[in-house]
């Protein structure tokens, strides 16, 4: 009777340690949501849906990427908005409107932090391609329950200088190994932008986004949504996509 004080204490330390054992560090958790968000080379089909102050409104676009900075973004409807199209090269995007100008508007630095068509998402937010562990150092900090599903508490903290979100900290699918729930935070510590994953989906052995909801926490919207119509990964993209005559064509 004497020696079950000890088992029960051994019982105790060995499934504790087990415990820790069991808990990924920040970084690891940071590469499994790399290999699923970050595409080599894809084509894609999103819509936008602003629920804005005084209505809704949707946008839908073609959309191609190439490694961590070249995006190329073609809005296909509504009418009014059939046409525009952006060019990211690395910190800098420029913008194409045809009618009634047919000019090409050049945004870079800060400027890329800017809401496009009055979304709450930025330039940034729209053509980001870069791994996460390139960016931020992590550091798990508990586990929560996020829509039923067991997640990770993970806080961010930047590596750059010129970089849009300060910190940030993500719920993270244990199983799916993606944030179902995200704040980002400006340098000051201030909340800048929260956002929601409302749908995913299967592809090509990886969970990828279907819905998410945004919100500009520095607006009085009632949110963004981008929705992934359908990914083309892998896909065949001239060089000459990703060039500013590209804009004009």
């Amino acid at each position: 009777m004497k020696k079950a004080p000890a088992i029960i204490i051994f019982f105790i330390i060995t499934y504790t340690i087990i415990g820790f054992a069991q808990v990924p560090s920040g970084l690891d958790v940071l590469m499994k949501i790399d290999k699923n968000l970050v595409l080599d080379k894809a084509i894609s089909y999103t819509t936008i849906i602003i629920h804005g102050r005084t209505g809704t409104r949707s946008i839908k676009s073609k959309n191609w990427i190439e490694g961590k900075d070249k995006a190329f973004v073609e809005y296909t409807d509504p009418p009014r908005e059939k046409g525009k199209k952006m060019l990211r090269l690395g910190n800098q995007v420029w913008n194409y409107y045809p009618e009634p100008t047919d000019r090409i508007i050049t945004i870079s630095g800060h400027l890329l932090r800017q809401s496009v068509m009055g979304s709450d998402l930025s330039y940034e937010d729209i053509t980001e391609n870069r791994k996460l562990t390139d960016m931020y150092d992590a550091k798990v900090t508990g586990s929560e329950m996020i829509n039923n599903r067991n997640c990770y508490v993970v806080e961010l903290s930047s590596k750059l200088d010129d970089i849009a979100y300060h910190s940030r900290k993500l719920w993270v699918d244990k199983e799916r190994w993606l944030p179902l729930k995200e704040i980002r935070y400006a340098k000051s510590g201030r909340p800048i932008k929260q956002s929601e994953l409302l749908e995913v989906f299967s592809l090509e052995n990886r969970w990828y986004p279907k819905r998410i909801l945004y919100h500009d926490l520095m607006q009085n919207g009632n949110g963004t949504e981008y929705i992934v119509e359908s990914v083309e990964l892998h896909a065949a993209i001239a060089e000459s996509q990703f060039t500013k005559a590209a804009l004009k064509k």
